[in-house]
């Protein structure tokens, strides 16, 4: 078995270490774990939980519907910015000290968003919440495992790991149902309870374990502002791109652009940069570069999955969003339950076999639901969505510590909030590339379908004999005839979705073991 060393991994300077302090032990163990994972559910569940009060909140605003996804563009793109700085910001402020400021700066927006009388301050404040967010997932993590003994840290990981994977697809169902049940400003209301929480506890907790500061490391602007401009314009793009008709919009070859060229010179000065506000270095070590690759392509791929799903179940099954979220939460269920049985037991395997193993589950999980029609009930769509969340505790957990394998202090926070960027990145991909997908492949099976029914085919004239039998005007029977293909149509369109899905998630099988062997406890403890 082959392990990092401290050698393997970008050196720092030595002001910029941190002290070891014991690791927490019994309740105030259990305490931080809530704290930490409620304060990473919160976050993570608010870049979901608006999406289906977007309609009720675009109209009591007197804003359309496509004005009303700023409220989620200027989140995501805020958050998106922000995420990479979390090292270089915990550096100079302290990690405890900057994830307590984050937690009360983003209750306090979310009580402001909920206050809101007008759709620019609500935007506004959306914007902020955001911007204040980033540092809360990467900083959970790593203070989660910071305090750890090295001998549970995979149970760190573990239930880190299942408030990631659960919130977003937790937030459209509680989204929905506080939206038709009580009125849209609660959908940020209960962050508070949650917020006064963790910063009371994380206050209490860790009073006296904060990381070393380095307050004399320069401020990178030249790398701050080729983050801002190329993270900006890549997550701006991938929000609209879509809704834009991707290349065949001016302002999306512009926002490519200035991507490709902000992202390309931010590498370049950061690898170089003595101080940069994003450690690339970190590629160096073989593990973290290789699991951080298989982390945001899968993301991408079942993230995709995540949205989609839903979307054909509204479009063609007839549910409304509450239900269309009800449907799809069981993705989430075994990860909730089988998760922390995981993270006790992954350190006795090679931890590359346990996320083949979920690569696997998720590409049977993706292949099962193809078998839906537009006549499965609502049970068959649960059932096919718990199938494919199998994967779940599998992919994300051991993936996630074999990442981290031999990191710490400085090196743990920069790495989390690297990998969560990209993760993070990943979902705003699958969202754009996957609901392009669908809908072109639908447009695709609606023009093929339309060019079968004629006049002389079977099928067509089966279905206008029927319609004609029933009474239906000419009319009718074409707004029928219509109904139906459209309808078939998505469906091809989400079974092709389906089937890439569950190819590429075999082919991902198999690139795992380019990753170096390790053990999950063995990977945690830095020795």
């Amino acid at each position: 078995m082959t392990t990092a060393t401290t050698a393997d991994l970008p050196s720092q300077p030595a002001a910029e270490s941190t002290t070891t302090l014991a690791p927490l032990k019994g309740g105030a163990l259990v305490m931080l774990t809530v704290a930490t994972a409620l304060a990473t559910f919160m976050e993570v569940l608010d870049t979901t939980i608006a999406n289906v009060a977007v309609p009720t909140i675009s109209g009591t605003m007197g804003v359309s519907a496509r004005e009303g996804t700023s409220i989620i563009s200027s989140y995501s793109l805020a958050a998106a910015i922000a995420v990479p700085l979390t090292g270089w910001l915990a550096r100079r402020i302290g990690e405890v000290r900057l994830l307590t400021f984050s937690v009360i700066l983003f209750t306090l927006f979310s009580v402001l968003c909920g206050l809101a009388t007008d759709f620019n301050t609500l935007v506004f404040f959306r914007l902020m919440q955001g911007l204040v967010s980033g540092p809360m997932v990467p900083l959970g993590q790593a203070i989660m495992m910071n305090n750890y003994p090295p001998e549970k840290r995979g149970v760190a990981m573990a239930f880190w790991a299942m408030t990631v994977v659960i919130a977003p697809v937790m937030g459209p169902v509680l989204g929905g149902y506080i939206t038709e049940n009580y009125s849209w400003p609660w959908i940020f209301y209960i962050n508070i309870p949650i917020g006064i929480f963790c910063v009371v506890a994380l206050r209490s907790l860790l009073k006296g374990r904060e990381s070393a500061i380095s307050s004399k490391a320069p401020i990178d602007v030249v790398g701050l502002v080729l983050l801002v401009i190329g993270v900006g314009s890549l997550q701006y793009m991938l929000e609209h791109g879509n809704d834009w008709g991707w290349f065949e919009s001016s302002t999306v070859v512009r926002l490519a652009i200035a991507a490709v060229v902000g992202l390309t010179f931010l590498a370049i000065w950061e690898w170089y940069d003595k101080h940069p506000v994003v450690d690339l270095k970190l590629v160096k070590v073989r593990n973290f570069t290789v699991g951080t690759i298989l982390q945001t392509v899968g993301f991408t791929i079942f993230f995709g999955n995540v949205v989609v799903i839903p979307l054909w179940l509204q479009t063609v099954m007839g549910y409304d969003a509450f239900h269309s979220g009800l449907a799809t939460a069981p993705v989430a269920l075994f990860a909730i339950f089988f998760s922390p049985v995981i993270g006790m037991n992954m350190h006795r395997v090679d931890l590359r076999w346990l996320i083949f193993i979920g690569f696997g589950l998720f590409a049977y999980g993706a292949w099962h639901s193809s078998l839906l029609t537009p006549d499965s009930t609502i049970t068959d769509v649960m059932l096919g969505r718990f199938l494919f969340g199998l994967g779940i505790p599998f992919f994300f957990i051991p993936l996630s510590s074999l990442m981290m394998q031999g990191m710490e202090g400085d090196d743990l926070v920069n790495a989390a909030g690297l990998s969560n960027f990209l993760r993070t990145l990943g979902g705003a991909m699958g969202t754009a590339i996957f609901v392009t997908l669908w809908s072109r492949r639908t447009s695709f099976h609606h023009a093929r379908l339309t060019e079968e029914l004629h006049p002389g085919n079977p099928m067509y004239d089966q279905l206008m004999a029927n319609a004609k039998a029933s009474g239906s005007s000419l009319e009718a029977s074409y707004q029928m005839l219509e109904g139906l293909v459209s309808q078939q149509a998505a469906t091809k369109g989400t079974l092709d979705v389906l089937y890439l899905s569950a190819g590429l998630f075999i082919i991902m099988m198999f690139c795992v073991f380019i990753a170096k062997p390790v053990k999950g406890a063995v990977a945690q403890a830095g020795h």
